[in-house]
Formats: structure tokens, sequence, C-alpha cells
């Protein structure tokens, strides 16, 4: 595979991801704390789910294209070791900060764990819109 369709293929699950990360930094999670308590436990299931499908399958893709890229990049400089390690803080705040949100919140209601998920988020938002402008510019460069 080129270079540049390597970068590309990074770039293109970047904007996926980042697009996504942004409305559901802005819109989505703030919407949590509009649920009924009586129907949160069925919401946050269906909701779980759902993301599920949106995210999970992207985020893999995007690990192995980021850790390819690292390798096969070597020459577009320390940028794509940037780049992975972004794909690295995402995968570690999902995981270790955003999961046990989402386990308190599947047990029902509760606001500081809305708050709290909203709050942290935050870091893969800035991380995912990093990596997204970081894939940009390598890709500007390849092309110009």
């Amino acid at each position: 595979m080129s270079l540049k369709l390597l970068v590309l293929l990074n770039f293109a699950l970047a904007a996926y991801l980042t697009g996504l990360i942004w409305t559901v930094q802005l819109v989505h999670y703030p919407s949590f704390a509009f649920v009924a308590t009586d129907k949160f436990v069925a919401f946050h299931r269906a909701h779980s789910t759902r993301m599920g499908w949106a995210v999970m399958a992207p985020m893999v893709a995007e690990l192995g294209l980021a850790a390819w890229l690292a390798w096969q990049g070597r020459a577009l400089g320390g940028n794509v070791w940037w780049s992975l390690a972004l794909v690295l803080l995402i995968w570690a705040v999902t995981f270790f900060v955003s999961v046990p949100f989402h386990n308190r919140l599947a047990q029902g209601f509760d606001y500081i764990a809305i708050d709290g998920l909203v709050r942290t988020n935050w870091l893969r938002t800035i991380a995912w819109t990093a990596r997204f402008a970081l894939l940009g510019y390598m890709l500007w460069r390849l092309i110009k």
C-alpha cells in the first residue's frame, strides 16, 4: 500500500471519528441528563449497543492503521508516532475513564456520572481533533 493511501485512510477514519466524538460531546452525552430516571437503564442499554456498532469497528481499524502508519511512515518523521500516541491515549481514556462511567450509568440515572462522562470526554474530543489535524497536515505535505 502506498504511503499516500495509508495516510488518506488514517485521515478518513480520523475525520469520521472526530465528527462522531464532537456530536457525542456536544449533543449526545449532555442529553443523558434529560432522560427520565425510570427509563434511563433501557435508554443507556440501547445507547451502548448502538454506539458500539458506530464506534468499535472504526476504532479497531484506526488502531491498526495508526500502527501501520507509524511503522511504514517513518520517512514522515515524528508525526506518525504522535498520531499513534493520540490513538493510544484515546483508547486509554475510553477504557479506563469512559467505560467505568458507562458501567455506573448502566445501573441507573446518576447525574454525577453523566457530568463526569461529559467532562472527561473532552480528552478524547481534543485528542481526536488533534489527530485529525495532524493527519491533515501529513496528507497536505504528501500531496502538495
